[in-house]
């Protein structure tokens, strides 16, 4: 069918409204790709899958895809040597759950949902990676001590260095010593390092690295010099962590590498599933009816294509179905041609 006369009939708003009951951005591109076919047989086979997940929504409201992300994008970066960031990586491991609990759920209902379960069959089997990512990445992002023993290692060794510095900074702000020369008795960070509160006019009284000011110019943020070296044994720390996690991301991201041919036939078939569920989801709610198709038969004149329409209660799909007047169309064996008029209600383009 040319392009310019299902534009005339609306049909990209159609599909507009089928995407709209999609989940996710993989099963609503395909929505919007989805045109006629000529393949009776491949016509059935949508019809088929619409009409029985009417009929799965209906008894089974609360099933879904789960947390499916559409993960092709990151996959394709990790394919071609790029590192992804935790956030990616969960939705990578989200993706695969989703597919794993699908896989299970319709093992049961193969009896009654044979073709929505054929969709489902093309889903490949679990990988280990989803126990690799959970090991690896909490589920707020973090790398985990758990994802390497050396990560593990690093970071007991920061923690030390870490209140070691903050107890010898403690002592000073709480000195009475000092107390007169801080602006407050707080211990603040500028530039990674950590700084106490100077006021200006006492410059030079603590022996310290000046790292800023205050926009008054009241307060000089210092390093006392008694802690320069806890100071950099704590940032070779936290950069010794950065290069370990990002390892960590590196290998995951390879592993994620290793298996994308896996992990986008999985999108795909989700998106396939997912997009019977929105045609589905849209065909209940506009309470529509499966067509049956039969097969073109010969030519009953030179003239006559053959084919016979019967609709009964013919609706458009874009008008309110409380408010739209329904019609009947039939073209029978004496009729092969139907001019059609009147004013702009919906009726002629159905």
């Amino acid at each position: 069918m040319e392009e310019k006369t299902l534009h005339v009939l609306e049909y990209p708003k159609v599909l507009e409204k089928l995407a709209g009951y999609c989940a996710f951005a993989g099963s609503a591109e395909l929505a919007r790709q989805l045109r006629p076919t000529a393949d009776i047989e491949m016509a059935r086979r949508w019809l088929g899958e619409t009409s029985e997940g009417v009929r799965l929504l209906s008894t089974r409201p609360d099933l879904t895809i789960g947390g499916v992300r559409d993960v092709r994008a990151a996959v394709d970066l990790a394919r071609h040597g790029g590192v992804l960031p935790p956030a990616d990586l969960l939705d990578v491991k989200s993706t695969l759950i989703a597919a794993r609990t699908l896989t299970r759920t319709f093992e049961r209902l193969h009896d009654q949902f044979p073709l929505i379960c054929e969709i489902v069959g093309r889903i490949p089997p679990p990988s280990g990676l989803i126990d690799t990512i959970t090991r690896a990445i909490s589920d707020r992002g973090e790398v985990l001590d758990s994802a390497s023993d050396r990560l593990a290692v690093i970071r007991r060794d920061m923690r030390i260095a870490h209140d070691r510095l903050m107890s010898r900074l403690q002592r000073m702000v709480s000195d009475p010593k000092n107390a007169s020369l801080l602006q407050e008795a707080l211990i603040t960070q500028r530039d990674g390092r950590y700084v106490i509160p100077l006021r200006a006019e006492f410059k030079g009284r603590i022996k310290a690295i000046v790292h800023d000011q205050s926009a008054s110019g009241a307060t000089l943020f210092v390093e006392p010099l008694a802690v320069v070296e806890a100071n950099n044994q704590y940032r070779e720390m936290l950069l010794a962590e950065r290069d370990e996690e990002r390892r960590i991301l590196a290998e995951l991201s390879l592993q994620v590498a290793m298996q994308a041919t896996v992990i986008e036939m999985t999108v795909t078939t989700i998106s396939d599933l997912d997009l019977a569920f929105a045609r589905s989801k849209y065909a209940f709610d506009m309470a529509a009816t499966e067509p049956v198709l039969h097969e073109i038969r010969g030519r009953r004149s030179s003239k006559h294509p053959g084919s016979l329409i019967r609709l009964y209660q013919a609706r458009h799909p874009l008008l309110d179905a409380r408010s739209v007047v329904p019609i009947d169309v039939e073209l029978d064996e004496q009729t092969y041609g139907l001019i059609v008029t009147g004013p702009n209600t919906g009726g002629k383009t159905v």
